[in-house]
């Protein structure tokens, strides 16, 4: 045998010598999907389309909104403290009613006492990466960032037939702060509140999940609880538009 195949065969033993070492040194890996429903409901939904010019009205009470059941959905990869996951997370309300008074939306007016209906949609798809400071049996705390994809529209439309009817699309990148607290009363009884948000001078965006979670075994996690859906902006002479949405949740985490 040659020196040169003398020298492979020990660098290949040597490598796979060491690889059992390596491989345990590696921190753990999971793999873990997420899905949440229930319904929301519209606390306020105000809207001024143009901000200069346009009429301020309310999605939540100069029409009147119906409650509306969600889903979310989650995907997500743990390494050791290092955690990135994607979200899915659609919302469609519509509203109906009429105005008391004239409305100017999109430069079009929709007279008063006219049946209108309002739809409100916010699509949100994020991806985030965040980072587990602190964890053990007690209490765990995850910080990092959120960068959200805002698919929307505000449409407002008369009910008759041919009725006018004006829509305005918003599609935009918005990043934000993610927060993690979990505290574990017993190994299997925990309280949860996460989410993202961030606030700046143009706008804000809150949406954090408070709830009580039941883990019947080591890869699975039930919950209920409170979520908050909150912000909009005050682009200038653009869009002036803020919303709050209540929901009451239901989810389920699956760890492989």
């Amino acid at each position: 045998m040659k020196l040169h195949s003398y020298t492979r065969f020990f660098v290949i033993a040597a490598l796979l010598f060491c690889l059992p070492a390596v491989l345990w040194a590696l921190p753990p890996v999971s793999f873990w999907i997420d899905a949440e429903t229930g319904a929301a409901f519209t606390g306020y939904n105000d809207v001024r389309i143009p901000a200069e010019g346009g009429t301020k009205f309310s999605l939540a009470d100069d029409l009147e909104p119906d409650p509306v059941w969600f889903y979310r959905l989650q995907a997500g990869l743990d390494i050791g403290r290092h955690s990135a996951f994607v979200l899915y997370a659609p919302l469609l309300v519509k509203s109906t009613g009429t105005s008391a008074g004239d409305i100017n939306f999109l430069e079009e007016t929709f007279t008063a006492d006219t049946e209108l209906t309002g739809t409100y949609k916010f699509n949100s798809y994020r991806l985030s990466y965040a980072y587990t400071f602190v964890k053990n049996p007690r209490f765990h705390f995850s910080a990092g960032l959120t960068g959200k994809i805002r698919d929307a529209y505000i449409q407002l439309e008369e009910d008759e037939a041919d009725g006018t009817s004006r829509k305005r699309t918003d599609l935009g990148v918005v990043p934000l702060i993610h927060l993690k607290l979990q505290w574990f009363a017993t190994p299997h009884i925990s309280f949860l509140l996460e989410g993202d948000g961030l606030a700046a001078p143009q706008g804000r965006a809150e949406d954090f999940l408070l709830a009580g979670v039941y883990s019947p075994r080591p890869d699975m996690e039930l919950r209920i609880g409170y979520r908050l859906l909150e912000g909009g902006s005050d682009g200038g002479g653009s869009v002036y538009t803020f919303s709050m949405f209540h929901y009451a949740t239901a989810g389920i985490r699956w760890k492989f």
